[in-house]
């Protein structure tokens, strides 16, 4: 396949053709401002609501994630670390699904911020009714730049899924702790709780300090 080849198949399933040198200050600078943010607060309405400011800047711009972490899998998404505070008080992971993938319903148990970097996703929220079955409301279509908070506090049960069946979607979360470490539950359809630990798909980690 020629190289004009090459991109132009890349670029229909939505990966990207940038040069392979990413622009690391961006995650750098992201990084610094929120372990800023954390130092300066522990109210969670107060993280969520500067946080998504930074988080949006980032994802405003996709030219900084290497590309070792937003490469798909055939076989299911992929969770990447991209960067753990040392006393893991916040964690920041790309979500990489490959066309049609999904999440399981699941919660988190801390809170989160989930933005927008490629492609598009679906979001489907579950609530409890008064006998603690799962309810589901409509799937939410989130474009490049969206970002959707997640908490035990405003809602912490959902499912998300690739919106193209035709092309990569990556997104960038924010969570209140090592979410790679955290136990917490996927959901069956009745509504039934598993636990488990999601881990990452990495054993290295960018390096942000590179210039």
């Amino acid at each position: 396949m020629s190289d004009l080849a090459q991109t132009e198949f890349d670029r229909a399933l939505g990966l990207s053709t940038r040069p392979a040198r990413e622009n690391a200050g961006r995650l750098r600078s992201f990084v610094t401002r929120f372990a800023a943010l954390r130092e300066d607060t522990d109210v969670e309405s107060e993280i969520l609501q500067v946080g998504r400011i930074l988080l949006a800047d980032l994802i405003a711009h996709d030219d900084w994630l290497p590309e070792a972490f937003a490469a798909h899998d055939l076989q299911r998404y992929q969770q990447y670390l991209l960067h753990c505070d040392s006393a893991q008080r916040f964690s920041v992971v790309s979500y990489v699904w490959g066309p049609g993938q999904s999440t399981p319903v699941h919660d988190h148990g801390v809170w989160g911020l989930l933005g927008v970097l490629r492609g598009a996703q679906l979001r489907r929220r579950f609530t409890r009714d008064a006998q603690g079955a799962l309810l589901p409301e409509a799937p939410e279509r989130l474009p490049v730049g969206s970002i959707v908070e997640v908490s035990p506090s405003v809602g912490d049960i959902h499912q998300v899924s690739n919106a193209h069946i035709d092309r990569v979607s990556i997104s960038v979360h924010v969570y209140g702790a090592n979410m790679g470490a955290v136990e917490r539950h996927s959901y069956d359809e009745a509504g039934r709780p598993r636990r488990f630990v999601s881990g990452y798909a990495n054993r290295t980690l960018p390096n942000i300090w590179a210039y």
